[in-house]
């Protein structure tokens, strides 16, 4: 069949992340994203993997895995005319995707009144930090302050509660927050099926970080007490708990069904005596004594390397995960085979596919991202400007 998108015209008009990865998961069904860009430095996301303390490539890999498949337009929004091509784009667009702070909205003419109005089924997606409303609506935010630390997940993730509180890696609340913001267009697309109009659609890092701690989250609101965090010696499931294996890698046990598998897993780790012995008899009693089976743990697993007892543990039908470094992943057979890693079309480099997909329709092969304006003349011809218009623009530097 197929793909689901194809002929839908969409307008990146944002930054970093979250929203244009929204507009990423619409080209990877086949949309016609256009990414529009400040002409000079660009979007400043293409510059972020040069930052201290991020992985070093020659390649912009965070560019290469959000930005996919797009066309580039290099446009100065600083300026009327500018802002004429943009309106005009628009006027023949579905979608207009925008993270852009409010309060610079209006100055760069992207404001929700202005866009809606020309074009009454476009759908206008609009991402922000800290919501819509309220007295923070023009704080900045990123997700590693308004998702990651604001939603208590910097918190509640710590190793223990004596530890300092865990920050969290590029893009980590950035992606799901995408994926919502994605979601929230297709209710829009569905509604203009039905109505014939477009509608304002939104999310935030706010409120998606509250939602990705939700079970906690919800606790709080309903009054619970909280147990601190123990060391992880000492945590209260020795079943549900990481252990280092004798080659120093780490794996993750999480046995649910003790009934069945706490005999299996003894058995496996070579204490079979555990089964019969009274301390741990019942799962309170193993409750009771998790740290006496996590120091019993530790000695057997330090025996082995993690291969063998990856395999030991797969044989005995143990739910465990090893705990993968960044080094594992090009090579993991299993993501290979499912699709999560696929190559890019024009060379044989890995990306991440979009984690989701329909029966029967066909995805777009990933396609590099493109240079800073790559596709300016072509977006503006396709909007009706003419060659001369085109070189005026370019003379006046509204187009690069």
């Amino acid at each position: 069949m197929s793909r689901m998108f194809e002929g839908l015209k969409v307008i990146d008009c944002g930054s970093f992340i979250a929203a244009p990865l929204a507009a990423t998961l619409l080209g990877d069904f086949g949309a016609d994203v256009i990414k529009v860009e400040p002409p000079g430095a660009g979007d400043p996301y293409r510059h972020v993997h040069k930052m201290p303390g991020m992985p070093q490539s020659e390649q912009a890999y965070n560019w290469l895995l959000d930005n996919r498949g797009k066309r580039g337009l290099a446009l100065d929004l600083g300026k009327a005319e500018g802002q004429a091509v943009l309106h005009k784009l628009a006027a023949g667009a579905d979608v207009f995707i925008t993270n852009y702070p409010l309060a610079v909205r209006g100055k760069l003419g992207l404001d929700t009144e202005r866009i809606c109005a020309l074009n009454e089924r476009l759908i206008y997606a609009s991402f922000t930090g800290y919501g819509e409303t309220g007295g923070e609506v023009n704080k900045p935010g990123f997700d590693l302050t308004a998702y990651w630390a604001r939603s208590g997940l910097m918190d509640m993730v710590r190793t223990d509660a004596g530890a300092p509180p865990a920050r969290a890696v590029t893009g980590m609340g950035d992606h799901p927050s995408g994926n919502s913001l994605f979601a929230a267009i297709l209710l829009a697309l569905y509604q203009r099926e039905r109505t014939g109009r477009g509608a304002q659609v939104g999310s935030s890092l706010l409120a998606n970080g509250l939602w990705s701690n939700g079970v906690m989250a919800q606790a709080a609101l309903c009054g619970a007490t909280f147990t601190p965090r123990p060391p992880r010696e000492k945590l209260l499931n020795a079943l549900s708990a990481y252990y280092r294996c004798g080659d120093g890698r780490w794996l993750v046990l999480v046995i649910v069904n003790e009934a069945r598998d706490w005999p299996a897993f003894a058995k496996c780790m070579d204490h079979a005596e555990l089964v019969d012995d009274p301390r741990f008899a019942t799962q309170a009693d193993r409750f009771r004594r998790s740290a006496e089976l996590i120091a019993i743990f530790d000695a057997a697993f330090a025996t082995r390397d993690r291969e063998d007892w990856r395999q030991r543990l797969d044989e005995a039908g143990v739910v465990f995960e090893c705990v993968a470094e960044m080094a594992d992943l090009p090579k993991d057979r299993q993501m290979l085979d499912a699709g999560v890693l696929v190559p890019f079309e024009d060379d044989a480099t890995l990306t991440i596919d979009s984690p989701l997909y329909v029966a029967g329709i066909e995805k777009s092969k990933p396609r590099k991202p493109p240079a800073l304006g790559e596709h300016s003349d072509a977006i503006l011809r396709e909007a009706g400007y003419d060659d001369s218009a085109i070189a005026q623009l370019r003379e006046a530097r509204i187009v690069a």
